[in-house]
């Protein structure tokens, strides 16, 4: 489980840069700068939550079962939460509406803060 947990934040660590590499530089002529703030969200949201399964991959303080729990978490959270951050600010690029899809956003935002609660509960219930 450690292995996949820290091969997961390293591919979100990774395709963080390059979307935000992508936002910075590929994005600047093509949507307006609110746009792209929107889109810089989305990829901290992304870069904080691979340091975060990076953490969690490398800590002997958890359970396989909660590192499990908090890597699907934290992945779906990631994917709903940034993904759908990056199709909606890049809306006006694309012919299909992705405000439609705008209810994802919160979903994974509520998936990534219970991956916090599933760290602060196994860290809490430790025996010193």
């Amino acid at each position: 489980m450690d292995r996949k947990t820290i091969a997961i934040a390293a591919i979100l660590g990774a395709t963080g840069i390059m979307l935000g590499a992508f936002g910075a530089h590929g994005l600047k002529k093509l949507i307006e700068p609110e746009q792209i703030a929107t889109f810089d969200t989305g990829v901290k949201y992304q870069i904080y939550h691979a340091l975060f399964l990076l953490f969690v991959g490398t800590t002997s303080m958890l359970t396989q079962k909660a590192k499990k729990t908090i890597l699907i978490l934290t992945t779906i959270g990631v994917f709903f939460f940034s993904g759908s951050i990056y199709f909606l600010s890049c809306n006006s690029l694309f012919s299909f509406d992705f405000k439609t899809i705008g209810f994802v956003t919160p979903v994974g935002g509520l998936l990534l803060i219970c991956a916090w609660v599933v760290l602060f509960l196994h860290i809490m219930r430790q025996k010193q």
